[in-house]
């Protein structure tokens, strides 16, 4: 295992910062996530760790060595679990994962005895006869983390790797990927733009947005305290609502709240402290465990102008579309931003 260290790092496609100035420190054992949208940087960033990509400027070091100049990938210590998977088609299960131990020259009986111990951890030890186009896509992911982890990497890395497996399928890898790095314990880099991924699978997570680290945090840190208008509206599913309410500036003030915390006035108890809004009711999503209810706040200037509250499925209220009802928030869970930056204001 190592720690990785990334000071000051750049990189720069003719005009385009890709990674404009990135500090990270991943501590050894961590699983980190790179969370951000398609063009933010986040797989640049991934892939000059493992030295598919020279930096323009700045340094990366790994378990203290600095790796950025001339060494090459399979010097970094490094492992990469793609998210195609790159399995070679003409190999069995057991072709695949003792390729890069043949590569190495490791000895045959010792390459039997990783591949059928990494084969076991995941529970594929019974395809080790059967080819990529035999198996499901989570069985071929499977195939290509242990392929990884029988070179006993310093450090993992994962460029969205859950990608092309369905919904149902996704969640059982999550489980099995977190799992599989608490027991191995390397040092972990995952790239991704499923927020979900990210919280269920991040130690911390690193935003990412043109390049640029917007916040690095705990899931519950970056959720809960999001630093500016940009965190606060890519975590989370709904996004934060923000409202513009023009009676807090000034300088201009925008207020945030979750949807999950807006809810019908009269689910409150009467000694809670709360903001209290009316809400136009517009439309109303029953999806089993929770109803989403969209709508408007009058005098506000909502940033995509529709509110949304996620109302637990328990709650039975009738909630009637096109009237003006009263909803509330507690108010310790309303985040202020300034308008114009975006920037996070604490009182």
């Amino acid at each position: 295992m190592a720690a990785v260290e990334i000071r000051s790092l750049r990189k720069q496609f003719g005009d385009l910062r890709a990674i404009d100035g990135v500090d990270l420190t991943i501590g050894d054992g961590e699983f980190l996530v790179l969370l951000g949208p398609s063009g933010c940087g986040k797989t640049t960033l991934l892939r000059m760790i493992a030295g598919l990509e020279r930096p323009t400027a700045g340094e990366i070091h790994i378990g203290g060595e600095r790796v950025d100049g001339d060494v090459p990938p399979r010097a970094r210590g490094i492992a990469m679990v793609f998210q195609s998977y790159a399995l070679y088609p003409h190999r069995t299960v057991f072709q695949n994962i003792a390729f890069p131990l043949e590569a190495s020259r490791m000895p045959r009986d010792r390459i039997t005895e990783k591949v059928q111990w990494a084969s076991e951890m995941f529970g594929i030890s019974r395809l080790l006869g059967r080819y990529p186009r035999q198996l499901s896509g989570g069985e071929r992911q499977r195939v290509a983390l242990c392929r990884a982890l029988v070179r006993d990497p310093k450090v993992f890395l994962f460029d969205e790797p859950l990608a092309n497996l369905d919904a149902k399928l996704r969640n059982t890898a999550r489980d099995e990927l977190k799992r599989f790095q608490r027991r191995i314990g390397t040092t972990s880099v995952y790239v991704t733009h499923d927020q979900v991924e990210a919280m269920g699978l991040g130690d911390r997570i690193a935003v990412m947005d043109h390049g640029k680290v917007r916040q690095l945090g705990t899931p519950r840190e970056v959720y809960e305290e999001p630093v500016d208008t940009f965190v606060a509206t890519f975590v989370g599913q709904p996004p934060m609502n923000l409202l513009d309410l023009g009676d807090a500036g000034p300088p201009r003030t925008l207020v945030g709240f979750r949807p999950e915390h807006f809810l019908p006035r009269s689910v409150f108890g009467p000694g809670d402290d709360l903001r209290t809004f009316r809400f136009h009711v517009r439309r109303v999503e029953y999806l089993g465990s929770d109803r989403y209810v969209y709508g408007s706040v009058p005098g506000s200037d909502a940033s995509d102008s529709t509110v949304i509250a996620k109302l637990p499925g328990t709650i039975t209220l009738a909630i009637p579309e096109g009237e003006m009802q009263e909803y509330a928030v507690p108010k310790r869970m309303l985040r202020c931003f300034d308008a114009d930056t975006g920037a996070r204001r604490v009182p």
